[in-house]
């Protein structure tokens, strides 16, 4: 786990110091070693977080003259160890004992198809010496950032966006469509585009091959179409129970795969209690869990240490709860959003932040219940896509953060060029080959959705403190098994019945059938008090009020009737306005 940056130049040397920039901001994600490697008109930088091979000769950009390849790499390869052995047999002789090492390998001895034998996640950058290649690629599921930048004949990369803004050149701009997608989806905006019209990032399941004379292609190695199979008809709802346990089980097994020590995020539900249960029915003792939770306001509970308890001393974890207060939430909003690659509006990232920050103390990988709502249907809105004869309408209703005509009302004029958003749910539906408006559904949030929001958000928190997140939800393999599982049985009973039916072999019933929880952060669903004059300065600053993207009288009356104004998911447009400009201003846009 690591951050990597990078800069091809098509019109004479590439800069060291743009490249070395970058490493300075990506500093967090890996603070135990940098390298620098130029070669020509590639320089590659990479920030080093030791998890696999705490040697020297794990250290990266990694070389190997022999093969004419170098790399930089962050993430996982979980069956690493077997692809080595693979490898092996064929001739190769490996100086170390990392996961790095295998990819450069592996890559040498299949081409960039050597993505599709990788379990695990990733985004790396590969140089053939000969040829001045360069091909980037990013995992199926995108738990593994990939931003670039283009400008002046030179390609630059890194794992962060922020990282990019460092080393200067970058078109600032606002981007309309993606702001219409970010006010419309939670904040979520479809790759490759970001918020900025000078930035963009690979897409999940990507490769982008670049030639040194700037030619390049994308192709897509992985997708999943959802909806049951012909040769499934056989499946008894308890042979899917038993796949689902079996397979997620492996998961899970995959991701303690580490030289350092592991633990899990304990919220207190049932994703991350059933990978607590399934780690222990697998052998695992002494077992570290975490949890965090928040002061109520409003009525609105802020921590579920009931439900994590009830995990902790059934399956004998050493466990540590993190209570905290408003004043902390509030002292530690700067640095989360200074962590955040995007604006993320979803309250958690606060949480998740602090969480790090404590779980850091202890581990360095932890695992997390990330994907189990896209992935099993456990969503609200699942059960109303069930037979809609207008899915592109039905899905807005029910997702979209705010509709068209308000959002005319919200954003200024020239930044409202068309309905980028409802579009783009039309035009995904008509080119997916799932069937059904719900696997149609269940198939853009895992494509789209999913990677831009919580699994963005996990990551940019974890990896803000130097901790590895694993997330067993969004193994291939149980992907595309989930897929094949009919849709009746994913959102039944308010959703993930499945995966509820399947977990009652290994999780307390009282965990399974509780309410429907989240990760609970209430002072900034109801903002109120000293968040709300945090609020009030972001928007009134002279940046903000000079930048025009939002009209004026609409945030004014946001402001002015904060409970007032929450989206159909229940989350503070307010907030979501005032995320936006806060982390524009935090990077200096």
């Amino acid at each position: 786990m690591c951050g990597i940056c990078g800069e091809i130049s098509f019109d004479g040397p590439a800069d060291p110091a743009a490249v070395h920039a970058m490493m300075g901001c990506l500093r967090p994600r890996g603070p135990d070693g940098e390298g620098l490697f130029g070669s020509g008109r590639v320089v590659f930088g990479h920030r080093r977080l030791k998890i696999i091979d705490l040697s020297e000769a794990g250290q990266q950009p990694m070389v190997d003259p022999g093969l004419g390849l170098a790399i930089v790499f962050n993430g996982c390869i979980y069956n690493f160890r077997a692809l080595r052995a693979e490898l092996e047999a064929k001739g190769y002789r490996f100086f170390s004992t990392s996961d790095t090492e295998v990819v450069l390998k592996a890559f040498h001895a299949w081409g960039s198809a050597c993505v599709e034998r990788f379990y695990g996640m990733f985004a790396f950058a590969v140089l053939e010496r000969d040829s001045g290649r360069v091909t980037l690629a990013r995992d199926r599921l995108g738990v593994k950032p990939l931003y670039y930048s283009e400008a002046r004949k030179r390609f630059r990369f890194a794992s962060s966006l922020p990282a990019l803004l460092a080393a200067g050149d970058v078109d600032t701009a606002i981007d309309p469509a993606a702001l219409h997608h970010y006010m419309s989806w939670h904040a979520g905006v479809p790759a490759p585009l970001t918020i900025l019209k000078g930035v963009r990032k690979l897409a999940p399941a990507t490769i982008l091959t670049i030639e040194a004379d700037g030619a390049r292609r994308e192709t897509t190695y992985w997708t999943v179409t959802i909806g049951p199979r012909d040769a499934d008809r056989g499946m008894t709802e308890a042979d899917w129970r038993e796949a689902v346990l079996e397979t997620l089980g492996t998961a899970v097994e995959r991701r303690q795969v580490s030289d350092v020590p592991t633990g899990v995020l304990l919220s207190g539900g049932l994703d991350s209690s059933i990978l607590v249960a399934l780690l222990a029915r697998r052998g695992q003792t002494g077992l570290k869990t975490f949890s965090v939770g928040f002061d109520a306001v409003n009525g609105v509970e802020g921590d579920e240490f009931k439900y994590s308890d009830i995990i902790a001393k059934t399956f004998d974890t050493d466990h540590t709860k993190l209570a905290v207060d408003g004043s902390r939430t509030l002292e530690a909003l700067p640095a989360a959003i200074a962590a955040m690659s995007e604006p993320q509006m979803s309250h958690d990232a606060v949480a998740f932040l602090l969480l790090s920050q404590e779980v850091a103390k202890h581990v360095t990988v932890i695992q997390s219940g990330q994907g189990a709502d896209e992935v099993f249907g456990g969503y609200h809105w699942y059960p109303k896509l069930m037979g809609s004869a207008d899915p592109v309408a039905d899905y807005a209703a029910a997702y979209f953060d705010r509709d068209h005509a308000e959002m005319r009302r919200a954003l200024a004029p020239d930044m409202v060029n068309g309905d980028y958003s409802t579009a783009y749910i039309a035009d995904f539906f008509a080119a997916s080959d799932s069937s059904s408006a719900i696997d149609k559904t269940l198939q853009l949030d895992q494509q789209i959705m999913m990677v831009d929001d919580p699994v963005k958000r996990v990551d940019n928190m974890t990896m803000a403190c130097g901790l590895e997140a694993r997330v067993p939800f969004l193994d291939h393999d149980l992907v595309e098994l989930a897929a094949r599982i009919p849709a009746a049985l994913k959102v039944r009973d308010g959703g993930k019945y499945i995966l509820k039916e399947a977990a009652r072999a290994v999780v307390p019933s009282e965990v399974i059938d509780r309410k429907k929880g989240y990760f609970p952060v209430p002072a900034l669903k109801h903002i109120r008090g000293p968040f709300l004059d945090f609020v009030r300065d972001v928007l009134d600053r002279p940046e903000a009020r000079a930048r025009g993207i939002f009209d004026r009288a609409y945030v004014d009356h946001l402001l002015a009737d904060p409970d007032g104004t929450l989206t159909p998911k229940g989350n503070s447009k307010l907030w979501q306005v005032a995320l936006l400009e806060s982390w524009l201003q935090t990077q200096g846009v």
